[in-house]
């Protein structure tokens, strides 16, 4: 749970939107915004599945409707930008649409919030636009540079998409003043309710689906609690006033040490070479 004295000396804005609001983090953070106080609009093409509390407004509407989205900010004082498409299942194949929702749905998020003078946005991207294959350890943003060359499509868009909210700051609002921007880069994230990661992996186990891995055995990945990005969320919002100079941030991390039992993974005695992995994917994707 986030704690209780977290938000005492956080700003927090009288009106934000969370667009990718109808899914579980962007309904976390929508949820954590209103229990502030502060006036909240999820934006999705789908509605949330959960309750959605009091000074919390659902728009459904899609991300590449640019007046639709544009009627959303009227009066919005922070963007937090969460939708994106593809990262996972069958969404991967789709390849036109993961297209236009990650890098023409950024660019319109971009413009409205320049013409609505928005003065800050917020971008949630992804550790895989730096992430190629080979080991990270103790990385930031000064060490590691974006990778040349993707092996899927969402990983590509999302770091076009990355690029296109940087460039943005800094740049002037229709009605003056600027545009300050900011970008995080989580990994999987993991928390109560959450329903992409685990619960298919639970099912998969449960059909005896869990036989083999791919890539390195040896290999650690660090998960993300929901909450404790729902925090690193609102403090680059905060950090991107005059109090804190525009300046955005820091680094967080949350370790998912366990999910399975160890004997789970004692049946898993195949392990196939990522390579290997990433060409019957491209296959298939045909």
């Amino acid at each position: 749970m986030i704690r209780s004295d977290f938000f005492r000396n956080v700003l927090i804005d009288p009106f934000s939107v969370v667009t990718g609001g109808g899914g579980y983090f962007g309904y976390k953070l929508g949820c954590a915004l209103a229990n502030t106080g502060a006036s909240v609009v999820l934006y999705d093409i789908h509605k949330p599945m959960w309750e959605v509390p009091n000074g919390v407004v659902c728009i459904q509407a899609d991300v590449r409707d640019y007046d639709a989205i544009f009627a959303a900010f009227e009066g919005a004082d922070c963007v937090f930008h969460v939708a994106s498409y593809g990262m996972s299942g069958r969404e991967q194949l789709h390849r036109e649409e993961i297209e236009t929702v990650n890098i023409h749905g950024t660019r319109f998020i971009i413009d409205a919030c320049k013409q609505r003078n928005i003065a800050r946005l917020i971008y949630t991207s992804t550790v895989n636009v730096v992430f190629g294959g080979l080991p990270i350890e103790d990385g930031d943003e000064e060490t590691m540079p974006l990778c040349p060359v993707h092996v899927d499509h969402y990983s590509r868009t999302k770091s076009i998409a990355e690029q296109m909210v940087l460039a943005a700051n800094g740049t002037p609002l229709a009605g003056g003043g600027i545009l300050y921007t900011c970008v995080l880069r989580p990994p999987g994230i993991y928390g109560p309710q959450e329903q992409r990661h685990l619960p298919r992996l639970a099912k998969n186990i449960e059909r005896g689906l869990l036989s083999f891995k791919f890539g390195d055995p040896s290999a650690k990945m660090n998960w993300v609690h929901a909450e404790n990005l729902v925090q690193a969320q609102i403090l680059a919002a905060e950090a991107l006033t005059p109090e804190k100079n525009y300046i955005a941030c820091g680094t967080w991390q949350h370790w998912l040490c366990s999910v399975l039992r160890v004997g789970i993974f004692s049946s898993v005695r195949i392990s196939l070479p990522l390579h290997f992995c990433n060409v019957v994917f491209a296959i298939s994707g045909r």
